[in-house]
């Protein structure tokens, strides 16, 4: 088992490879795949599963999903997250019939003490551009907040810490609550933003890509539990 210094040492030395410009073509930008986890215990044991749902930009149709569970075998650290979720998040994308052009994480990715949230550090081994998107804040310094993006849709605040960006508090719909987009890798914050909110509903305040993920993981959970349940 790594001990957070091991881990650090990781994060450091992939942090000096993040980019922070678009690695690709917006217009051609076809397939975009959500990823999530759902968590549960067992006999004092942690287990997850991860679901990717992938779906075509222009239709906004659903043209892949899989999902994979397994035991968590590393302990929660806080600003080691990636560590956790890695393994199984790598499982699910290896199930895919085809790689998705980018892929949109329920998390963080440079909004994080080390700028190596899950989104980030999952880019380097996924090889796609990646973006965090996630519903509630993390304050990556442990005390700055955010400041509240205007009503209107398509407004959003800066989140800096020590003078640099670190990602931006998003509003999808007017007076709603915002979601907080950081740049996973290979992708700049503004096309992460332009991104997030040409996929997002009027469902909810979630792009469709991660929230088609989250309810395939309460799904893939529960059925994960049946079985458990079952005499």
């Amino acid at each position: 088992m790594f001990s957070e210094e091991e881990f650090e040492a990781i994060q450091n030395e992939l942090k000096s490879r993040i980019s922070l410009e678009d690695s690709f073509d917006y217009n051609g930008l076809r397939t975009v795949a959500g990823v999530d986890l759902a968590y549960w215990q067992k006999n004092g044991e942690e287990f997850a599963v991860c679901c990717i749902v992938v779906i075509d930009r222009h239709s906004r149709k659903v043209i892949g999903s899989r999902h994979f569970s397994g035991k968590i075998e590393v302990p929660y650290m806080p600003g080691f997250l990636a560590f956790r979720e890695l393994p199984l998040v790598m499982k699910t994308a290896e199930l895919l019939e085809n790689v998705p052009d980018l892929f949109v994480f329920d998390g963080n990715g440079y909004l994080h003490p080390r700028h190596m949230g899950i989104a980030t550090h999952a880019s380097f081994y996924l090889n796609r551009p990646t973006v965090g998107i996630a519903k509630t804040y993390f304050r990556a310094d442990r005390k700055t907040d955010y400041t509240e993006p205007d009503a209107e849709a398509g407004s959003f605040t800066d989140i800096v810490i020590g003078g640099e960006v670190y990602g931006r508090a998003l509003r999808t719909h007017r007076g709603v609550k915002p979601v907080f987009v950081s740049v996973g890798n290979g992708i700049s914050l503004d096309t992460a933003c332009r991104l997030a909110l040409e996929l997002t509903d009027r469902e909810s305040r979630v792009p469709i890509p991660t929230r088609l993920a989250d309810l395939e993981t309460h799904r893939a959970r529960e059925a994960e539990l049946g079985k458990e349940a079952a005499p």
